[in-house]
């Protein structure tokens, strides 16, 4: 039967505000936790056959087979089986970081999850919430695997590390010279990188340009931009003291709404829900030019315009941006949660994470994996021989910025792309919306 619970709060850095999430579990009653292993790292040495469920979400890096990108140097999945004869993996991927989200705290429960199960750093915050329900998977001689900032976003309350980093998203500009030569605009990647570094008004003059010589959007959604943007604001959703959301009265907030919507009206925005068919056609048809572009999106861009011609530019309006990054965690319920940490340990591990990037730019959160050759010499031919690590490293250390993200960003955030997608629909204007928004936002409590 279905239950609904609140559980305790466990987070790391914050002070857990007063609402609780519902979590709709799948089975009645509670198990004990597993002990982690302590051989997480040292290979698998049972004989007995496991079968691992893993569920991860959009492109990883894993296995191109199942995530549906272009050709990957690398079969992370084929590589662990064949390490380890005894285990098969089956692997699940969502189509959005939205899908697994409700489907992780729709099953978090006995039984309801895969034996690894992915999140995003946006929704780690209410999963840190029942972080007695994901296994404890702290072992020191992994120490130093991930960035440490990483490793205390994961780290409850009681000091439990339940998440192993995966990657990082520092962000560029991607373009479609094609589409820029049309325009008049400059192709080359250091021309382009001039043009666009400034503050976001330098962004949104050039987009005017490329809009009025070609009578197209300049990049995909208002929504798609308004991520580089909020994420350069250091609490913009809610007091990082209190976890109470200011959205609302953060002075802010509006003026990102204001600057993305007047550049709706001006038509700089294609209107292309990111992830719909629509969105990944018009990529490949030109239907809009440049995109905020983190080092995982590389394979998005690869996967869905595979006769574009994209490059890079190194550069972000108004410095510096990071756009997502996940983990991996271990539902504490599972049947086989040791063998799941040892899966997800190695997964996570420096080698394959330098190993992710190559597949499909996931910037490693590993400091070892960042500095390794492997990264730092990486072109992605796709791009015209990008230097992808070269660049991706630069901007890495350009984010000066990591806004705080309690326990309500997910759900504002997602209010504040629905009010920005009805201007761009046109369904509402943007003072209508922004009273839409309002109300949504005090709803959430």
């Amino acid at each position: 039967m279905n239950v609904s619970l609140s559980r305790r709060k466990t987070t790391f850095g914050f002070a857990a505000g007063a609402a609780t999430l519902a979590i709709a579990l799948a089975g009645c009653g509670s198990s004990s936790e597993p002990e982690s292993s302590n051989s997480a790292a040292a290979g698998g040495s049972g004989d007995e056959p496991v079968t691992l469920t893993l569920a991860t979400f959009n492109q990883f890096g894993y296995s191109a087979e199942s995530e549906g990108g272009a050709d990957y140097a690398y079969d992370l999945i084929a590589e662990y089986e064949e390490l380890h004869p005894n285990v098969t993996i089956v692997y699940n991927v969502a189509d959005t970081s939205n899908t697994a989200r409700e489907n992780f705290f729709t099953k978090l429960g006995p039984g309801g999850l895969a034996d690894v199960e992915a999140i995003e750093v946006d929704w780690l915050p209410e999963a840190m919430q029942y972080s007695d329900m994901l296994a404890d998977l702290t072992n020191p001689e992994l120490d130093g695997n991930w960035l440490d900032w990483k490793v205390q976003a994961a780290t409850d309350a009681d000091g439990r590390l339940i998440a192993y980093g995966t990657d990082i998203g520092p962000e560029a500009i991607c373009y479609n010279v094609d589409a820029f030569e049309a325009a008049g605009l400059p192709t080359d990647p250091a021309e382009v990188a001039s043009a666009i570094d400034g503050d976001w008004s330098k962004f949104f003059d050039l987009g005017q340009q490329y809009t009025d010589a070609t009578g197209k959007g300049f990049y995909e959604e208002n929504a798609a931009v308004l991520q580089g943007m909020i994420g350069q604001l250091e609490a913009p959703y809610e007091d990082p003291a209190t976890d109470e959301i200011v959205a609302l009265d953060n002075p802010d907030v509006k003026a990102v709404y204001d600057q993305l919507t007047a550049a709706s009206e001006s038509g700089l925005s294609a209107g292309l829900q990111q992830w719909g068919d629509d969105w990944a056609a018009g990529m490949a048809n030109g239907d809009y030019a440049v995109t905020l572009c983190p080092a995982w999106f590389l394979g998005v861009i690869e996967g869905n315009a595979p006769d574009g011609n994209w490059d890079i530019a190194n550069a972000f309006p108004n410095g510096g941006g990071n756009w997502g990054g996940s983990y991996l965690t271990v539902p504490a319920s599972g049947a086989n949660v040791e063998a799941a940490t040892e899966f997800a340990a190695w997964l996570t591990a420096p080698e394959q994470q330098a190993k992710a990037f190559e597949n499909v730019g996931a910037f490693p959160s590993s400091p070892d994996a960042a500095a390794s050759d492997a990264v730092q010499s990486y072109t992605r031919a796709f791009f015209n021989d990008a230097p992808a690590g070269e660049i991706y490293a630069e901007r890495a250390a350009a984010v000066a910025v990591s806004p705080y993200k309690g326990s309500h960003y997910f759900q504002v955030n997602d209010a504040m792309v629905n009010a920005l997608r009805r201007v761009d629909e046109g369904t509402m204007n943007a003072a209508d919306s922004w009273a839409q928004f309002e109300a949504d936002v005090q709803a959430i409590g």
